[in-house]
């Protein structure tokens, strides 16, 4: 075979029709795997992936343009952990960094809408907290009661930027050892002992301070993100795929998925888009 041929299936190859980048999206946003999509599809892991690193900026600019002058009324924090290329105490010590350990998703959702309003990949530290606070500042038209869990970054971050513009209240839980005995620890959840509600700024409505949706928002995102998942060998090998991956996520739940007590997409709900995306849409972003 000449060069020339060999040069010309592969570059067909490269052109992924329409109905391809669908099934591969489709697949992603399942929480299937970049080897098992790749089996299912006939395509190759380094196809999926390129698909995934273009799709995911699209999705990313699109989320940051529209996602904007919400009129939210409640609005609940959290952070949830991964790990990229190995866990944290298997990392060499000349290695350590950012991109390379543990990493934390910081995630914003609207109470009442189930919007994902913010979503921020870093350290969990004050510098990231910071900025994810900012972030979600810039989205909001209006006044609103926020709700985070009793992470000391949260304060200092809430308070450098909002100001006293917004009722803030922190959710402190005291944990405990899981009740399982022997192997059954290991996977059993830890145990809530304690909650305490604390008023920080402002006058917060202490009725409804809770953060139970964005953490029943965090198990989906375990669920339905292969790179999330406990336990298995599914994690990211690479801090850019991981943050593509989450953003590929964010838009399909937000734009594609309908929740089942609102019977519409949170984007719909939240006035952020007057239709229901389809896969096929996602995929049209690329031009």
């Amino acid at each position: 075979m000449t060069l020339h041929a060999r040069a010309s299936i592969l570059c067909s190859m490269n052109r992924l029709d329409l109905e391809t980048r669908v099934r591969i999206i489709s697949a992603l946003v399942e929480g299937v795997g970049i080897n098992a999509t790749s089996r299912m599809t006939r395509v190759s892991n380094n196809t999926v992936l390129k698909l995934l690193r273009d799709i995911a900026p699209a999705c990313d600019n699109y989320h940051n343009e529209h996602v904007r002058n919400l009129k939210s009324k409640r609005v609940q924090c959290d952070e949830i952990w991964s790990f990229v290329h190995a866990k944290q105490k298997n990392v060499p010590e000349e290695k350590r960094g950012f991109g390379i350990g543990d990493v934390w998703t910081w995630t914003a959702i609207d109470a009442d809408s189930k919007l994902l309003i913010s979503y921020l990949v870093g350290l969990r530290d004050g510098g990231y907290a910071f900025e994810f606070m900012q972030d979600v500042a810039s989205r909001l038209a209006n006044r609103v009661q926020l709700t985070t869990d009793g992470l000391k970054a949260y304060l200092e971050a809430v308070e450098g930027t909002f100001g006293a513009d917004i009722d803030y209240a922190m959710l402190v839980k005291l944990y405990g050892e899981p009740s399982a005995e022997g192997n059954e620890r290991r996977y059993s959840p830890a145990v809530c002992l304690h909650a305490r509600k604390e008023a920080m700024i402002g006058e917060p409505d202490m009725s409804v301070v809770s953060t139970s949706y964005v953490e029943r928002s965090n198990l989906t995102l375990r669920l339905m993100n292969r790179r999330f998942t406990r336990l298995t060998l599914g994690f990211s090998k690479k801090i850019e795929n991981h943050i593509h991956a989450l953003a590929l996520y964010t838009f399909h739940y937000n734009f594609c998925k309908i929740h089942k007590t609102l019977r519409c997409t949170p984007a719909m709900e939240a006035g952020v888009t007057g239709k229901l995306w389809e896969i096929e849409d996602i995929v049209r972003l690329l031009g």
